[in-house]
């Protein structure tokens, strides 16, 4: 597979990295740091420290991760999105939810892509944003058209399109069947305001009881996965 490359080859992109786990973190500065045309031009772990590093640096790219400490990933792309909208952004995320999709493209992102794709596809992707196209997935290609199709783009005027961008992110690890310590480890919170997260989502659904959360958003993750 040949890469699309960036249309100005004697330009050398600055990539901002934003995702809160090293290791992930580390893998693509290495994986960018092999491109001749890229270069990664600083990292963060939060949406402020984020915000600092786009204010000094003004990056080419920005690869923003939904999961990050304080805040939702998705908050911080509409807040970038809204202060310089120049900036292009790729979300790549351990989520394979087509809803989230929806909510990237809505939220001012250029493309989105899972973690699980190769170290090819995501240089890939890069490219393609960088040149002004927008990207998604080849495997979520498909889900997103039929979506679209059936004229169903998104859940904004469903209840759950009253969550909040961190409360829909908790009620995706709730579909997963996670329980709060894990989900507290995730979003690096603590359990107790995951709980809180938790009855604000039942207040917001109007579901009365923890149980019925649970199967509510299981099932409802269930047929994304389907659709």
């Amino acid at each position: 597979m040949k890469h699309n490359k960036i249309k100005n080859n004697t330009r050398n992109a600055s990539i901002l990295i934003v995702e809160d786990h090293p290791v992930f973190r580390d893998g693509l500065i290495q994986l960018i740091s092999r491109e001749s045309d890229m270069h990664v031009s600083g990292e963060a772990e939060s949406a402020s420290e984020a915000l600092n590093l786009i204010r000094h640096s003004r990056p080419d790219l920005i690869l923003v991760d939904i999961t990050l400490k304080e805040s939702s990933g998705i908050e911080l792309i509409r807040e970038i999105n809204r202060t310089y909208d120049h900036i292009p952004m790729l979300v790549i995320s351990m989520h394979d939810e087509t809803i989230f999709v929806d909510r990237v493209l809505q939220a001012g992102a250029r493309g989105y892509i899972p973690k699980c794709e190769t170290t090819l596809n995501i240089v890939d992707a890069i490219h393609q944003v960088l040149n002004g196209r927008i990207y998604i997935s080849e495997q979520m290609v498909d889900r997103v058209l039929n979506r679209y199709i059936r004229g169903d783009t998104g859940n904004a005027g469903s209840p759950l399109g009253s969550l909040s961008e961190r409360e829909f992110e908790v009620f995706s690890h709730i579909g997963q069947g996670l329980v709060n310590r894990e989900i507290a480890g995730m979003l690096c919170v603590s359990t107790k305001t995951v709980a809180t997260y938790r009855e604000r989502i039942k207040e917001k659904l109007n579901i009365k009881s923890s149980s019925e959360l649970n199967r509510y958003a299981i099932l409802y993750f269930q047929l994304e996965q389907t659709r």
